[in-house]
């Protein structure tokens, strides 16, 4: 290698080493530190996924878990939708409603409207027929009600989603017919990260298995329990084992190998990486599964090493028997890192030089040892924590806690402040007025234009009119005779509902009338028509005094001015005819 301007140092006075814990880059001839984020230091798979797998296209529970860690979030956010709501129903309180036709009226009423929870349950007195009301009050409560209890019916989802299941496992002692069962494909890949290659290794092909000093260790050739490997990465050289259908019998075995020097390659490493799986020799689909990341011992300070020399770098693997009784007896061997003891290992400059420089020390001993735990076996079975029966209880106690909070303060309102036990009667009000204006002007739309050829007149204009006919009025397009004018104005509110229909006054009326009679009669013409005296007056529109005008009420006054109109109708016809035939004999020649 050539020398990096930095993070290098030389030995044997013309080769060159990166300082202890880098790793030289030959790309970019440059010495860098190896480190590892806390994330990928170790990761362990639990073998089967007990997850609901929703298409990634309709729902991603994990995209939509990472904004929602826990309860507090759907808890807060919906105590933040209802006090928004209660401010906007309390603040459209303070808008005029005028006469029902303003927004902030319609607003207040549709407010009312929503009052669906406690129509029924609002303040009544004693001996009070129950009776469905609905108030702002009552809305603005019923809304908050529904807020809040899809607000906790959300929490309440999530928990189900996220903790809707624990894991029971139980330990059962085993005998050597329950192992012969378990067969799994397993597979061991130890990367040692470093600049070296495959051709540093040696002395790999030998598996030890019992503890050694003791009656049952033996030595194997390792193609008798699994087939390996070697293959060159960009971290370095990978070792794999690999066993199909392992029968897994003893319960220690380990087997080792090393790195040598090699001319301008020396052997030193700076980490390790390891990937150890499991599957079921039957069915495949699921895996255990451990990985992870070494660059130092637990009982090392230095943040940055470099691995060489004769004591080998161990590596403990823990593999326990489980049946998931839940997968249809699954049998699966879970591997587990249980240790790493690290080997020879250099932080100082000077002492990987020296290192270097000694043949002797040219070597990176790496031993993999694996503990079978035969004695027992873990069988694993799930357990809903929210079966159906409980999610319908949960959710009724939901529903009874969000309703009976906001009934609790419905009925605390209404008992401290009295105007609010009859407000809707205020509201009931205004708009029964409202709707019985709006059928008054469409019923006098409708007699203009039928009795009045059309012309419908101002509101508050005056027009030029001629009395006939025992006070029905036409209007006079022309000046002859000496017939009274006068003036009268037509007001919106000719009828009222909570009195009685006041007419001109009847003697004045006459009085002009005989007047107009008179003065006719003086000057030789004949009137256009008598007074008729058995004209009814318009039927009374009276209502009980201090109750509200209902709609039977306001059909049957209608029905009756219908009525009476259709009795002037008739009148006005009589008139029209014999203008018709006055008009005709005045026009008639004289001679004739």
């Amino acid at each position: 290698m050539h020398c990096p301007t930095s993070n290098s140092f030389t030995y044997n006075s013309s080769l060159c080493a990166c300082n202890p814990g880098l790793l030289y880059n030959p790309t970019a001839n440059t010495c860098s530190p190896f480190t590892v984020s806390g994330a990928d230091a170790f990761f362990v798979g639990t073998g089967v996924d007990y997850s609901i797998n929703f298409p990634e296209a309709i729902l991603s529970f994990e995209s939509i878990k990472k904004y929602t860690r826990s309860q507090y979030v759907f808890l807060g956010a919906t105590f933040v939708v209802i006090v928004i709501w209660l401010l906007f129903c309390v603040g459209v309180r303070f808008g005029n409603v005028g006469d029902g036709r303003t927004w902030w009226y319609k607003i207040r009423w549709w407010i009312s409207r929503l009052d669906v929870l406690f129509a029924t349950r609002h303040w009544l007195d004693d001996q009070t027929v129950v009776k469905k009301r609905k108030t702002e009050l009552g809305g603005a409560f019923s809304i908050a009600s529904c807020i809040l209890f899809i607000g906790l019916l959300a929490a309440l989802l999530y928990q189900v989603i996220s903790k809707r299941t624990i894991e029971v496992r139980s330990v059962v002692a085993a005998n050597a017919p329950d192992f012969t069962s378990f067969s799994n494909d397993m597979e061991f890949n130890i990367t040692t990260i470093s600049t070296m290659s495959c051709s540093n290794i040696q002395n790999l092909g030998t598996i030890h298995m019992g503890t050694p000093g003791f009656l049952d260790f033996r030595t194997a050739p390792l193609s008798t329990f699994a087939n390996f490997s070697c293959h060159n990465t960009s971290n370095g050289p990978m070792v794999t084992l690999k066993c199909s259908n392992c029968q897994l019998i003893r319960d220690n075995f380990y087997t080792s190998w090393q790195f040598i020097d090699l001319p301008n390659i020396p052997a030193s490493a700076v980490g390790f990486e390891f990937n150890l799986t499991s599957r079921n020799h039957l069915d495949k689909k699921h895996m255990s599964i451990v990985s992870g990341i070494l660059k130092k011992g637990s009982n090392m300070n230095a943040d940055f090493v470099t691995f060489r020399g004769k004591d080998p770098n161990i590596f403990k693997f823990n593999l326990f028997p489980q049946i998931y009784r839940n997968e249809h007896d699954l049998k699966l061997i879970q591997p587990l890192f249980h240790e790493f003891l690290p080997g020879s290992s250099f932080v100082e400059i000077n002492q990987l030089r020296t290192s270097l420089q000694n043949s002797s020390n040219g070597i990176v001993n790496i031993t993999l040892h694996v503990n079978f735990l035969s004695s027992y076996i873990v069988e694993i079975d799930n357990q809903n924590v929210l079966g159906p029966v409980g999610f319908l209880a949960d959710l009724g106690g939901l529903y009874c806690v969000s309703i009976g909070l906001f009934f609790y303060f419905l009925v605390q309102l209404e008992y401290k402040f009295k105007r609010f036990r009859h407000e809707d009667e205020v509201m009931r009000r205004i708009r029964n007025r409202k709707k019985a204006q709006e059928h008054w002007d469409k019923l006098r739309k409708y007699v203009a234009f039928t009795w009045n050829r059309g012309s419908l007149p101002h509101e508050n204009g005056n027009g030029e009119l001629t009395s006939c006919c025992s006070g029905i009025l036409i209007k006079s397009n022309q000046n002859e005779g000496s017939l009274s004018k006068r003036k009268q104005h037509i007001r919106k509110d000719s009828i009222s509902f909570n009195k009685k229909v006041s007419m001109p006054d009847d003697k004045v009326s006459q009085k002009e009338w005989s007047d107009d009679v008179d003065n006719q009669n003086a000057n030789g013409q004949q009137p256009l028509c008598s007074a008729v005296d058995d004209i009814p007056l318009p039927p009374s529109l009276e209502t009980e005094s201090g109750s509200e005008t209902s709609a039977l009420e306001i059909q049957k006054n209608l029905q009756d001015l219908y009525e009476y109109n259709l009795m002037l109708r008739d009148e006005l016809i009589l008139a029209q005819s014999m203008l018709h035939s006055l008009t005709s004999n005045d026009s008639a020649p004289k001679g004739q």
